[in-house]
């Protein structure tokens, strides 16, 4: 069984709804998840470091504050950097979601942010894979797939009301697709590496 880290921050509840969601997707796909919730930009991320070195594969979550990821996710990002000079999470898979109060409210950039972190540790980064819905804007309700039109991760938009009213049902069921897709590759992941090494032995 492979393990998937979801390390997040969530100022007021709706991008942990789409953490809780991305775990359960790992599940769905029979793997375990492992929920790492950033509280804090001054608590120790050691514990966090060395989960995701453990694991197979890591989903980075983080709600978008004028235009990027929070302040607090980029601290701990930051704090990856001692990870970042043993290569400890070199050719790990990772995927991203993000969330807002606007339709678009720059979440591309917070996203963009997230594979420059993955890529910046050697990482590998698995897309959301859902296309934008093929239907017209007035069309898009809450319980279209991808409604926003994301294909490098999960971009959620959430009102200024309760995390339990929204984001609504189409953008937590995304999340959870993700979840299920990258624990889906992980297993082939962790598959082919095996082979890999096993054919590598036979050789020697």
């Amino acid at each position: 069984m492979t393990t998937v880290a979801i390390a997040y921050h969530s100022g007021y509840g709706h991008t942990e709804v789409l953490a809780q969601k991305v775990a359960e997707g790992v599940r769905d796909a029979g793997q375990t998840p492992v929920l790492l919730k950033i509280e804090s930009a001054a608590q120790d991320f050691g514990p966090f470091i060395e989960e995701i070195t453990k694991a197979d594969a890591v989903i980075f979550g983080a709600p978008t504050y004028m235009g990027d990821v929070s302040g607090v996710f980029k601290v701990f990002a930051d704090a990856t950097s001692a990870a970042f000079f043993t290569g400890a999470w070199k050719d790990k898979l990772a995927a991203g979601f993000t969330n807002s109060h606007s339709f678009a409210g720059d979440k591309a950039h917070a996203l963009a942010s997230l594979t420059i972190l993955a890529a910046q540790h050697g990482m590998n980064w698995i897309n959301l894979g859902i296309a934008p819905p093929n239907v017209t804007a007035a069309e898009r309700g809450p319980d279209t797939l991808n409604r926003v039109g994301s294909f490098i991760g999960v971009a959620a938009q959430s009102d200024n009301v309760s995390p339990e009213l929204s984001p609504p049902a189409g953008d937590r069921e995304t999340a959870r697709l993700l979840g299920e897709r990258v624990a889906k590759a992980a297993v082939r992941w962790a598959a082919g590496a095996a082979a890999a090494e096993a054919i590598t032995t036979k050789a020697a």
